[in-house]
């Protein structure tokens, strides 16, 4: 009888139908992404209004989301509570000797697992694969004592070189490599190309996108970091800016000044926001590859 119902309707009202729930559809998802939207940017603006707002605002009770008045008084607080300038410089140094050391080493690596053959090779890709189980909190001490006892706590080489590789890079550039035609490969060793030639000709520009978006979860993962450059650092003068905030919370006597730590961070996300802007896009294909084809 159903049927018989919807057969018997005009064609104009079925269309009518199809498109009303369309655009109910629409409507739903759009709401949807709004109400994800406004929750991710939520602690954001939490953080720039805290930033912009005086001390007794900040701790009053109960909180308001803004404050009676605004401030930048805690943008020239940051600056003579740390010393800016060199903790910026140190992250800068940490994150872009990082990013680009593990880019060579992490390809150099992916190409061997990916193109040469040698006995042990699947087992050696399993191993790595395995060590990525382990927590980087249970290597913590047994590095330092290692380090220390090379003369490298308190160095910039110390921060960097345990940091020089990195299982997931070798793990995402393999997956890049193994998707470029072995056609191309095997015309180039027919020709007399090198290993090496056909590594820097061939492979690597066909693995932009995976070399781009490996460099730039280096480099943020680095900028963010807050453990390592705390455990390896003794003085301010050797710290990056996320572990001098950190520590500016922790040796504060009194009230933690709230309003100085915001106005920190978001200095140290511009430098972030700025690179993300240039390569948002190529970024963005990357990821969407790797999650595709991965």
């Amino acid at each position: 009888m159903a049927m018989t119902r919807s057969l018997s309707r005009p064609p104009s009202a079925r269309g009518g139908g199809r498109r009303r729930h369309r655009l109910m559809g629409t409507v739903a998802a759009n709401i949807a992404v709004l109400a994800v939207a406004v929750v991710a940017a939520f602690p954001i603006l939490v953080v720039v209004v805290t930033a912009l707002s005086p001390q007794q605002d900040v701790l009053s009770w109960p909180p308001a989301l803004f404050p009676q008045s605004w401030t930048l008084s805690n943008v020239p607080g940051v600056f003579e509570r740390l010393p800016v300038w060199q903790e910026l410089g140190n992250t800068v140094m940490l994150s872009v000797s990082v990013t680009v050391l593990s880019l060579v080493l992490d390809s150099l690596m992916a190409y061997a697992l990916a193109f040469i053959p040698f006995r042990g090779r699947s087992a050696l890709f399993v191993t790595l694969i395995v060590t990525m189980m382990i927590p980087f909190q249970t290597l913590l001490v047994p590095l330092y004592k290692m380090l220390s006892a090379f003369g490298l706590v308190g160095t910039m080489v110390g921060m960097v070189i345990p940091r020089a590789a990195d299982v997931m890079g070798i793990f995402l550039l393999r997956q890049f490599f193994i998707q470029i035609p072995q056609d191309l490969h095997n015309a180039a060793r027919i020709d007399g190309a090198s290993e090496f030639r056909i590594y820097r000709s061939i492979v690597l520009p066909n693995a932009a996108a995976g070399l781009l978006t490996l460099g730039m979860f280096n480099f943020i993962g680095n900028w963010n970091d807050m453990l390592w450059p705390m455990v390896m650092s003794n003085s301010a003068e050797e710290r990056t800016l996320t572990a001098g905030l950190a520590l500016l919370n922790g040796t504060s006597l009194g009230t933690i000044p709230y309003g100085v730590t915001m106005a920190g961070s978001l200095i140290s996300v511009i430098p972030l926001v700025v690179v993300f802007a240039f390569i948002q896009k190529r970024f963005i294909e990357g990821v969407a590859s790797t999650g595709i084809k991965g």
